[in-house]
């Protein structure tokens, strides 16, 4: 490929500044994960923003390491929503960070996925990555 002579440099300068590179440590990972809240908060709702491709890399990259380190059962978002309602006794109309209890509903089953806004709530509201709902 004649334009991995061009890519080469950009790589190298862009995963130098941002340190987006596959996890290896749990150093590396606190900082990653302060990335994407970093992110999260400059992308707000708007899941067109030009930044939203950079927290699918860099939640892809906390999920990778996570799966290789941690000992959690495979779960999704939604599932694990419903574990940390159960655990802090969480009702459906006690969520106003995902909306009204029939928007709660929805998500709960499945006909309504989270955003980006409700993700970075929840997360915040939980105290876990926001990767858990992703």
């Amino acid at each position: 490929m004649s334009e991995l002579a061009q890519i080469i440099p950009a790589w190298q300068a862009f995963s130098t500044a941002t340190k987006v590179i596959p996890i290896r440590d749990e150093a590396h990972y606190h900082y990653m994960v302060d990335t994407l809240e970093e992110l999260l908060a400059q992308t707000g709702a708007d899941e067109n923003h030009p930044l939203m491709d950079l927290v699918d890399i860099v939640g892809d990259l906390i999920a990778d390491y996570e799966a290789s380190q941690k000992a959690l059962p495979e779960a999704t978002g939604i599932e694990a929503l419903k574990f940390l309602m159960q655990q802090h006794e969480v009702k459906q109309n006690q969520l106003p960070e995902v909306g009204s209890q029939g928007v709660v509903s929805e998500v709960l089953n499945g006909k309504r996925s989270l955003n980006v806004r409700q993700i970075r709530a929840l997360a915040e509201r939980f105290g876990v990555s926001p990767v858990t709902f992703i």
